[in-house]
């Protein structure tokens, strides 16, 4: 019996297609890192028509406005991605996520760097010339994004860099106005926007870091920083949650997204970078089968970590009740623990109706929402974590 128990594990640990690692192997930041040439096959890369061939050197592109995207799926608020590239006088690179959230661009005849913000933030780089191999580098730490050009022989280098700030609700909701950068959603993506080519010849993806205490993942409302304002960012329930987490900790969160999309870029992460406790709040978007549940719970675990499914926390419509009673089911199921977030933020604490003095306030045309905790409510999930997971703070 234990032997099939094992074989399963090893199974069920590549049952999810990718490029994860098994269980055994050590923790790393490398999450993708591959030098390209025309001797290697690259099924990763996915070309728009005619984008471009590869050669002894790597990746030439010559159609403009074409975009390459690396088909791996990437929520770490915490990483990087590095791009080592050679461009001719005129191009103008681009370099975005495959859902346009966050764009940066290098501009070689106008020997500039800049970021898609309102307005455009533009850099002047002096030592830009063509035919030059260069660095480029793309990194998210939570609020703020920055690309780095570097040269290489010289270590001559410049730097670009925005904070994302969140208005802590919407319409007549929000506490502030709010500064959209992006939260380099889901893909990367590259191309040459203008000019006559764009050399690539690598790329390497990191995370910040490695060996984790816990990993936080879910949708948005593990992904605050896409909302909170930043004067009040440390105060949001992940960073109050991490500040006092015995050991490293990060997130993983993607607003809108459900299970589905979970399952699919744990693979990318996790086996590499590792964790002891690998912390879920999943189930706001819906989702949440017994099987969906039951493939994660197993997924983890096959890593070599803890899995911990918590409850997600109510909200003004109260599907959090269903939703709440499966993911009950599934913590019986395996025998794990989760934190009762619908109780942090019900009244009553009985986890049926929101206490809506816990969340910000969303207000669109097609309705009023409020699922996404505010300071008060994040103080709340906090505590009850302690209550819940005491483990994860010793």
């Amino acid at each position: 019996m234990v032997r099939l128990c094992l074989v399963y594990l090893l199974c069920l640990a590549t049952a999810l297609p990718g490029h994860a690692t098994g269980y055994k192997s050590k923790p790393t930041k490398v999450l993708y890192d591959k030098v390209l040439t025309a001797k290697n096959i690259y099924p990763e890369l996915v070309f728009a028509q005619s984008t471009g061939n590869f050669s002894a050197d790597g990746l030439l592109l010559t159609s403009a406005d074409k975009l390459v995207k690396l088909n791996y799926y990437y929520s770490l608020a915490g990483r990087s991605v590095q791009y080592k590239v050679k461009l001719s006088g005129d191009a103008v690179a681009a370099f975005q996520t495959d859902k346009g959230d966050f764009k940066a661009w290098v501009d070689v005849k106008n020997k500039t760097i800049a970021i898609s913000t309102n307005p455009v933030m533009v850099k002047q780089v002096d030592f830009l010339t063509g035919d030059t191999e260069y660095t480029v580098e793309i990194t998210r730490n939570y609020q703020e994004s920055k690309i780095k050009i570097i040269n290489p022989k010289n270590r001559k280098q410049a730097e670009l860099g925005a904070t994302n700030d969140g208005a802590g609700g919407h319409g007549t909701g929000a506490i502030a106005a709010g500064y959209g950068v992006g939260m380099q959603h889901d893909y990367y993506t590259f191309g040459l926007q203008s000019g006559t080519q764009m050399l690539v010849k690598q790329i390497k993806v990191q995370a910040a870091q490695n060996n984790f205490k816990v990993l936080l993942y879910g949708d948005s409302i593990t992904e605050p920083e896409g909302y909170f304002p930043t004067a009040s960012f440390d105060q949001s329930w992940t960073q109050l949650v991490m500040a006092k987490v015995k050991g490293k900790s990060m997130c993983s969160g993607r607003g809108g997204t459900t299970i589905n999309e979970l399952l699919e870029r744990i693979k990318n992460e996790l086996p590499y970078i590792k964790s002891k406790y690998v912390m879920v709040t999943i189930g706001t978007n819906g989702g949440n089968t017994e099987q969906n549940l039951s493939q994660l719970v197993e997924y983890i675990h096959a890593q070599g970590s803890i899995p911990i499914l918590n409850n997600i926390p109510s909200n003004e419509a109260g599907t959090q009740v269903p939703v709440n009673a499966m993911i009950d089911k599934i913590r019986l199921k395996y025998n794990i623990k989760g934190c009762k977030f619908d109780l942090a933020t019900s009244l009553d604490q009985d986890g049926q109706k929101v206490d809506k003095s816990t969340m910000w306030f969303e207000e669109y045309s097609w309705g009023k929402i409020y699922h996404h905790p505010n300071i008060k409510g994040a103080m709340q999930m906090y505590e009850r974590s302690r209550m819940d997971l005491p483990e994860l703070y010793k």
